[in-house]
C-alpha cells in the first residue's frame, strides 16, 4: 500500500514529507505502567495531532486491571492531555478514542490471550486493519519469555497467519549480562522473525542524536578532522538530577552500569566513533556501530580507568534530598552504584590513542545529555603565554538534552589595542533554528515501528557487543564499595582523579 494513505494531498515524490503507516493496531502489554501513561500514549496522541496515523489504527491496551472501554479511554486521555507534547485538541482526541480498545487479562492466562487473537481477527473487518500488529512489551523484563510463548502459542507472531505483518518491540534493559540477553534474543527470535524485532533505545529517537550523522556526514568541515591526529579525547556525558523515584526494586539489581553505561552511553559512542556507511539504511548503519562495539577496549587499570559511585544526602535546588540507602525500599547494605565513569579506548586506525571518557549518574547538579568533541592544541601559538591564559581546547559539544543543539567553542581576540585571546562560543539551538519542535522520542520510534524502518533500533548483534563491554566491569565491580558523592556534585573525586592523571577535566554542562 502506498505511503500515502489517508492523505491525497500527499505527493508520492517528495521524501521529505513523513510517511504514514498502513492500516494497523499497536497493541500494548503493561499499558497502565508508567511508560505507557507518560510516554507511549501520549505519543500516539502526537502523531494523531501530526496526520501521521493511518484512518485504520486501533490502540489495544491490554492489562491486569479489570476495565472498560470507557475506563481505559479516561486514563488514555488524561495521559494525552497532562504527558503530550502538542496542543490537546478535542477533534483528534475523539479520533483516536474512537479506535481505543481495551482487553484484560494477566500473561499466563490462556484465555486472555485466546480473547487477544480473537479481537485482531474481528478489527480487521470493524477497522480495517489487515492483519497488521505491532505488540510493545511494556512489562518488566522477567515477564518478557511468558508473553512471548503466549504469542506462539496464539499464532498471534505469524505473519503469514492474517496475511499481514507482525512486529514486537522489546524494552530495554535486554537482559542482565551477555548470557542473559542471548537467551532473550534467541527466544523473541524464535517466535518473531529477525527484521520483525524493535529493540527500543529510546535515547536513539531524540532528533540531536540523529543530527550527528547529518553534522559529521553532511558537512566537509567537520569529518577530515574527525579523527586521531586533531581530536584530543571525547567525552560523553548522561547526567540527571533525580533519584531513583519507585524504581528502587529494578534500579537496586541494575545499577548505572546496566542501566544507562550498556546501552544509551555505548550507542552515542557507536554513533560518535562509527564510519561513515555506504548508504542512510537501517543495515548499513548498524553495520558501522556494530564495527565500533567491537572494537572498545577497556581500561588497563581497571582501579584507575571505571570509577563508580553512591550518592549521600545532600543539597540540590535548594532542597536537602536522602542519600541512595535512605530511598525507599533500598536495601541498607547496597553496593549498587549510581553513578559510573569508564575510559574506553577504540582500536581502530581512526581512533588509535583517542580516550573515550563515558559518564553517567543519578543526583547530578543538573539534568544534561551531551557529547563533547575535544580538539587537540594548536602546534605552536605565536602569541605571548600571557595573551593565551584564558585559552583552552576547540571544542564541538553536541546537546541531546534538554536544550539540544550545537556549540563549537574556539579562541577569538579580545576587542582591544593588545593580543588577547579568549575562548568564545557559537551556539546553535533547534528551537531557534526551525519553525518544528523536535518530535518527542517515543514519537518518532512509535512510527518507525509502524513503518517498520529499523534503522534506530539496535539488532541483537549490537546488544551482545555492548554486554562483552560491560560484563568485565560489572565483574570487577562485584563486591566493591561504591565511592561516595554528596547528591549536587558532579560525582566521586576519584572520577576526576582519573581524568587529571592523563593532564585532562571533566568537561563542566
Amino acid at each position: 500500500m502506498s505511503g500515502t494513505a489517508g492523505n491525497p494531498l500527499r505527493d508520492p515524490r517528495d521524501r521529505r514529507l513523513p510517511r504514514v503507516p498502513d492500516p494497523c493496531a499497536l497493541v500494548v502489554f503493561g499499558v497502565t505502567g508508567d511508560l505507557a501513561r507518560k510516554k507511549l500514549i501520549p505519543a500516539v496522541y502526537d502523531l494523531g495531532n501530526r496526520g501521521l496515523l493511518p484512518p485504520g489504527f486501533v490502540l489495544l491496551g491490554f492489562a491486569r486491571r479489570d476495565w472498560d472501554v470507557g475506563e481505559f479511554e479516561a486514563l488514555a486521555r488524561e495521559a494525552a492531555q497532562q504527558h503530550a507534547r502538542t496542543e490537546f485538541r478535542e477533534d483528534v482526541w475523539r479520533r483516536i478514542a474512537d479506535s481505543l480498545c481495551f482487553l484484560p487479562g494477566a500473561f499466563d492466562d490462556d484465555a486472555a490471550f485466546d480473547a487477544l487473537a480473537a479481537k485482531l481477527i474481528e478489527l480487521e473487518g470493524t477497522h480495517g486493519i489487515k492483519g497488521n500488529a505491532a505488540f510493545y512489551l511494556s512489562i518488566p523484563p522477567n515477564a518478557f519469555p511468558v508473553v512471548l510463548k503466549q504469542m506462539a502459542r496464539t499464532r498471534m507472531a505469524d505473519n503469514n497467519e492474517r496475511g499481514g505483518w507482525r512486529r514486537v518491540v522489546v524494552e530495554k534493559p535486554f537482559g542482565h549480562d551477555q548470557k542473559s540477553a542471548r537467551e532473550l534474543n534467541a527466544l523473541v527470535d524464535e517466535v518473531f522473525t529477525p527484521n520483525d524485532v524493535f529493540r527500543i533505545d529510546h535515547y536513539l529517537g531524540k532528533e540531536t542524536v540523529q543530527n550527528l550523522l547529518a553534522l559529521r556526514f553532511a558537512n566537509t568541515l567537520f569529518e577530515p578532522i574527525w579523527n586521531s591526529h586533531y581530536v584530543d579525547s571525547v567525552q560523553i556525558t548522561m547526567a540527571e538530577d533525580v533519584g531513583i523515584g519507585g524504581r528502587a526494586a529494578f534500579y537496586d539489581s541494575a545499577g548505572a552500569g546496566r542501566d544507562v553505561l550498556q546501552n544509551h552511553l555505548l550507542q552515542l559512542l557507536a554513533l560518535t566513533a562509527m564510519e561513515e556507511p555506504v548508504s542512510f539504511d537501517a543495515e548499513a548503519i548498524r553495520t558501522e556501530k556494530l564495527k565500533v562495539l567491537n572494537a572498545i577496549s577497556l581500561p588497563r587499570d581497571m582501579e584507575r580507568g571505571a570509577i563508580r559511585g553512591q550518592y549521600e544526602q545532600g543539597w540540590l535546588a535548594g532542597q536537602r534530598v536522602p542519600g541512595y540507602l535512605d530511598e525507599k525500599d533500598v536495601p541498607k547494605s547496597s553496593l549498587t552504584e549510581t553513578y559510573a565513569s569508564v575510559r574506553f579506548g577504540i582500536e581502530t586506525r581512526r581512533w588509535a590513542g583517542v580516550p573515550f571518557y563515558l559518564r553517567t549518574g543519578k543526583r547530578l547538579p543538573r539534568r544534561v545529555t551531551e557529547i563533547a568533541v575535544v580538539f587537540t592544541k594548536a602546534p605552536h601559538l605565536p602569541f605571548d603565554a600571557t595573551d593565551t591564559v584564558e585559552l583552552g581546547q576547540n571544542q564541538l559539544v553536541v546537546r541531546v538534552q534538554p536544550d539540544e543543539g550545537v556549540t563549537l567553542r574556539f579562541g577569538s581576540k579580545v576587542p582591544g589595542s593588545a593580543m588577547e585571546v579568549r575562548d568564545v562560543s557559537m551556539d546553535f539551538l533547534y528551537g531557534a533554528s526551525f519553525t518544528e519542535s523536535s518530535p518527542e522520542a517515543y514519537e518518532r520510534l512509535i512510527l518507525d515501528v509502524l513503518l517498520g524502518d529499523q534503522t534506530l533500533f539496535p539488532r541483537n548483534e549490537e546488544v551482545d557487543a555492548s554486554w562483552r563491554v560491560i560484563d568485565p566491569l560489572e565483574e570487577f565491580w562485584t563486591g566493591r564499595p561504591p565511592e561516595k558523592y554528596r547528591a549536587g556534585e558532579w560525582g566521586p573525586r576519584a572520577a576526576d582523579e582519573m581524568l587529571e592523571r592523563e593532564g585532562r577535566v571533566w568537561r563542566r554542562p
